[in-house]
């Protein structure tokens, strides 16, 4: 059954994808979410781990709020994300490799994501307004996802959950870039729809197949 729900969720995705570019509509928030759902209710069919079931339903909230596109249900969205990924923190401790100095080994890669951190927050700050205080709360939630997939271990786990997670907060960059640094009638804004959902919905395939 399990494999029978991925097959399910990425018909889910691939229709989503032609549809992420059009008006917010039931029929587009319901698809964006059961893409999300179904990996959850994959990897609980499967006896996978709870945090995991757990980290996909939030998205899958954050995907339905983003979907309805305004400006409370942005604000309550970006909640439901914070929160699956503090989740997807405990899962990746839980899963921590238990050799010392590990981050300190990876030092390109964490003062990679520092310097992401500062510049966002830089560019984002004063462009985003009453949004902020989340969106500057935000960034270092989802960079210390980045962080603890890099306490995995080499072999295994951090192959496929490290690619995963950059592959999550390259789709939130564009996001925001999209949001609020490019001005109305950009022609980025043509693209950056079919740049973030595969990005996305494949690090959730990601997480969900390499943890379950």
């Amino acid at each position: 059954m399990s494999h029978t729900l991925f097959w399910i969720a990425a018909a889910c995705a691939l229709t989503y994808l032609a549809l992420t570019a059009r008006p917010a509509s039931l029929m587009r928030s319901a698809v964006k979410t059961a893409s999300v759902a179904l990996l959850a209710l994959m990897v609980l069919v499967a006896g996978g781990p709870m945090l995991l079931v757990l980290a996909l339903a939030l998205c899958a909230l954050g995907d339905w709020l983003l979907s309805r596109e305004t400006e409370a249900t942005f604000m309550a969205g970006v909640g439901a994300f914070a929160a699956g990924h503090l989740v997807y923190v405990a899962l990746f401790l839980t899963h921590a490799t238990s050799e010392t100095g590990r981050l300190a080994e990876e030092w390109p890669l964490v003062a990679g994501l520092a310097v992401l951190g500062l510049v966002m927050a830089s560019l984002l700050g004063p462009r985003a307004g009453d949004l902020r205080a989340p969106v500057l709360a935000y960034i270092p939630i989802i960079l210390g996802m980045g962080l603890a997939a890099l306490t995995l271990p080499q072999a295994g786990m951090l192959a496929w959950v490290l690619p995963a997670a950059a592959a999550f907060i390259a789709s939130d960059m564009i996001l925001a870039t999209e949001k609020f640094l490019l001005p109305p009638g950009h022609p980025a804004l043509r693209l950056t729809p079919y740049l973030v959902w595969p990005l996305y919905w494949g690090a959730q395939m990601g997480f969900a197949l390499a943890l379950t």
